[in-house]
């Protein structure tokens, strides 16, 4: 599956499009979930439940994000994918997400074991899709999307997550 090109996406997109190369789509996404899981595991306890700022996302609330969007991504790219060019597939406001979950009970390891199960459907979607299927337009709402510019959202997605992290959050971890 080849990257996805301009027209494929929303402009908004093109920062996380910008993060991933031009390697075969399901050796990055493989590479990504194990870079992802070794990230996460490798933060220590006490960072769990920080945040940089009062109004700003823990580390926990961070990754359940991603996982979130993850979902709803493959959603997208499922409906797409099928040929499904009616089905408005509306945004999603990641900070109603977030506020409406109590982490508190939550370990992070709970959120990798999700991540994992998560991005193990991703990966099953995306490695029986064809190429055809991956190009077919999503009625994104504001602007058109196909699945194979959600794939490449997803995987960039994380890595915009993980820079901040390491620039904002985990700044004095060594």
């Amino acid at each position: 599956m080849q990257k996805p090109t301009t027209n494929e996406y929303n402009p908004y997109f093109q920062k996380y499009i910008d993060l991933t190369n031009e390697d075969d789509f399901l050796d990055q996404l493989n590479e990504n979930t194990a870079e992802t899981v070794q990230f996460f595991s490798q933060i220590p306890e006490d960072k769990h439940d920080y945040k940089y700022e009062q109004d700003k996302w823990t580390i926990k609330q961070v990754f359940l994000h991603i996982i979130d969007t993850e979902r709803v991504f493959n959603y997208r790219a499922l409906v797409a994918s099928r040929g499904d060019s009616e089905t408005p597939l509306h945004k999603m406001d990641p900070d109603k997400y977030v506020a409406s979950v109590d982490l508190s009970g939550r370990t992070l390891d709970s959120l990798i074991w999700e991540f994992t199960a998560v991005r193990s459907a991703t990966v099953a979607l995306f490695e029986n899709m064809t190429d055809e299927q991956s190009e077919r337009i999503g009625n994104n709402i504001a602007f058109p999307i196909t699945p194979r510019a959600l794939g490449y959202i997803m995987i960039g997605h994380i890595l915009h997550h993980i820079d901040i992290m390491n620039e904002r959050y985990l700044e004095d971890v060594a």
